[in-house]
């Protein structure tokens, strides 16, 4: 049987109701894999929400990585919320290619590493495509341009079911940045694809086309299916939804 990639462009997604997809996404996921009755389909997705600017923070954040009040964020109009992904604070928002892998990780011999580094080297080889050299930093997730960051990581695991997953600057404000020290790092400097490529950087819909092919392609998958919006979040029950969103309420501050 062929393993097909189920992609979708979700469009504007307000950050609860991305975590409560892919929560409801995660459970089926496993339903089909466990051979539930309920006839759910084994489809492993790539999901990429353009969410409004929030601060997410990990399991391995403090809260220590924010530079500034919490009620000046609300005053900005910037959602916190706290996520069972790893990793520490981050920000997501406009110009950013955030991307969401729900996938089945007993198919890759449950190797939570290597899912993480495969994410990480789609995204060195898209920006290579691009024309900008990247690389990892030992000890350090993510995916730098010299000495500056230009993605940042953070995946989680649910019986076996890999989620959460990566974010790219393609062409974001980086002044966002500037409310915090990302992924707990200070000293560090965001950067982006349009800082670095001006007028010749890729645009999100090619940004997310080339980037689904590559993961499709490093994860040993034979194809990709897109799959329009309106079909994920109907496929997605409402009663999932509201269970799963009601888990992220009480992770959100």
């Amino acid at each position: 049987m062929k393993r097909i990639l189920s992609v979708c462009h979700l469009g504007p997604t307000p950050y609860g109701e991305g975590i409560a997809l892919q929560e409801a996404l995660v459970r089926r996921r496993v339903a089909a894999r466990d051979g539930d009755p309920g006839g759910a389909e084994a489809t492993d997705w790539l999901l990429f929400p353009d969410h409004p600017p929030v601060l997410t923070m990990g399991r391995g954040g403090s809260g220590q990585g924010l530079r500034v009040s919490r009620e000046s964020l609300a005053e900005r109009g910037i959602e916190w919320f706290e996520v069972a992904r790893g990793g520490d604070l981050t920000w997501h928002g406009p110009g950013q290619l955030v991307g969401y892998a729900i996938m089945d990780l007993e198919q890759r011999g449950r190797d939570l590493h290597r899912f993480l580094r495969d994410l990480e080297e789609v995204l060195i080889l898209a920006l290579e495509r691009w024309g900008i050299p990247a690389r990892r930093v030992p000890g350090r997730t993510g995916v730098w341009v010299g000495e500056e960051k230009i993605a940042s990581l953070g995946i989680a695991v649910r019986h076996w079911v890999g989620y959460h997953g990566f974010a790219l600057n393609v062409a974001p404000d980086l002044g966002f940045f500037e409310l915090i020290h990302p992924c707990g790092l200070r000293g560090i400097q965001m950067t982006s694809v349009a800082a670095r490529l001006g007028a010749s950087a890729p645009t999100l819909d090619r940004a997310r086309q080339e980037v689904a092919e590559l993961l499709a392609d490093r994860r040993g998958y034979d194809g990709i299916r897109g799959v329009p919006a309106e079909e994920v979040r109907n496929l997605v029950s409402s009663i999932e939804i509201s269970r799963a969103a009601q888990t992220t309420a009480h992770h959100a501050a």
